[in-house]
């Protein structure tokens, strides 16, 4: 049972990990700044997401697994408010020149 915990582990850490660098290299290579924050707000939240479900199996107690799924859903909270804050600041302003 421990055994395939752990490959649980690595493969939702590994697809979390795969999911933060494409919303890396979304953000290096998208045109403007909405799509941009399309590409990282995906992405990550989603990596975040797998990374903490992997890890949930790892943890030694229900508290702290309850701590991370906390964390996550004050990052994805934070995540979408602060994404909505640039995208009206930036659809008010136009783009930089």
């Amino acid at each position: 049972m421990r055994i395939a915990a752990d490959i649980f582990t690595i493969v939702a850490i590994l697809t979390g990990a795969f999911f933060f660098l494409a919303g890396t290299v979304g953000l290096l290579r998208f045109p403007d700044t909405l799509t941009r924050l399309h590409a990282l707000t995906k992405a990550d939240n989603l990596g975040l997401g797998l990374v903490v479900l992997g890890l949930l199996p790892q943890s030694n107690s229900v508290f702290a697994g309850l701590k991370m799924i906390l964390v996550w859903l004050l990052v994805l909270l934070a995540s979408a408010t602060v994404s909505q804050l640039i995208a009206r600041a930036a659809r008010r302003d136009g783009p930089p020149s």
